[in-house]
């Protein structure tokens, strides 16, 4: 699963600045600090960074605004605004759970995180199928992924970007890897090759997948406009047999955070492995949009994404 704001590697020569130093410090002190606190008081504390946040209008914030218009294209400002608002208590919750999951046992996994449709994995892991999943950045997808290790009991693979500074992607390597994950990193070639492995051994993949700005990004139309989105999960199906099963999540009160496993999306009968790339990441696609169209609020798409907003960015800018 990635992150937002990943860089490329940083070679041993690149000195690691202060706002590197700074921002790793942060990131550090959440997880050595904020799973220490009471939990009503870590969850204040998230909805005051949120709204803070959200109230100084920046950059972040505009751009989740802007694509919420997408989803919700009849909202009023008001009503954009609001789900904006909401979006940022959602995003910060997502990380004031990541900072305190660790902590969390097996029986509150259990009773908090209640997935449809769970048996579309079981059933087939339990016939030696493998299976890839693919979720777009909703919900908290390390908390779905632990749902995972620990309610079902079946590890999984996934893959992580390299993160700027060095030191903070080494920290989400060991947090998810506590979890109960094999993480692999995302740059060096490698990767696709031990989850192709993986999943003809009938393994258990989970990919985040709705945003990808490679040159291999297959372009789908999601909300009506061109988008681009990874082909690795329509190809891994493809090359493995692997079953491919889109999850959308969302949080159902101040405690739950539900989800749902769509039906799988086949492997087409016929056309060019290209051709079928494409079909089956645009089924990806219309999947997500079904859940986020349902749960816009927990949407946390804080970058850009469809082709018209890259297409106008000031060059070297996110």
């Amino acid at each position: 699963m990635s992150e937002p704001g990943a860089t490329s590697p940083k070679t041993a020569e690149e000195p690691v600045s202060a706002k590197d130093k700074l921002v790793d410090g942060l990131y550090g002190l959440g997880w050595g600090g904020v799973k220490l606190l009471p939990e009503p008081v870590a969850a204040g504390l998230g909805r005051l960074i949120a709204d803070r946040v959200w109230k100084r209008r920046g950059k972040s914030v505009l751009r989740l605004e802007s694509n919420l218009a997408r989803v919700v294209p009849d909202a009023s400002q008001a009503r954009l605004a609001a789900l904006s608002k909401a979006g940022m208590r959602s995003y910060m919750r997502y990380w004031m759970e990541s900072f305190r999951l660790p902590t969390w046992k097996p029986e509150r996994i259990a009773a908090d995180v209640r997935i449809r449709d769970g048996h579309r994995i079981t059933e087939a892991l339990a016939s030696g199928q493998g299976v890839v999943l693919a979720l777009p950045h909703m919900g908290n997808w390390d908390l779905a992924g632990v749902w995972v290790t620990s309610h079902l009991g079946h590890p999984f693979t996934t893959v992580a970007e390299r993160l700027k500074p060095e030191t903070l992607y080494d920290r989400f390597v060991a947090y998810r890897e506590s979890l109960g994950m094999e993480v692999l990193p995302h740059t060096g070639g490698s990767a696709f090759g031990t989850l192709a492995r993986r999943l003809r051994a009938g393994g258990l993949v989970c990919l985040v997948a709705d945003r990808d700005l490679s040159a291999s990004g297959v372009e789908v139309k999601f909300f009506g406009e061109s988008a681009r989105m990874p082909a690795g999960p329509a190809i891994l199906a493809q090359q493995t047999g692997a079953l491919l099963l889109p999850v959308t999540l969302w949080y159902d009160g101040p405690k739950v955070m539900s989800g749902r496993v769509h039906p799988p999306v086949d492997v087409p009968g016929t056309g060019t492995r290209s051709e079928k790339t494409s079909e089956m990441t645009q089924a990806l696609a219309d999947a997500f949009a079904s859940g986020i169209a349902e749960h816009p609020e927990d949407w946390h798409m804080l970058q850009r994404l469809w082709l018209a907003d890259l297409e106008t960015r000031p060059e070297g800018q996110e």
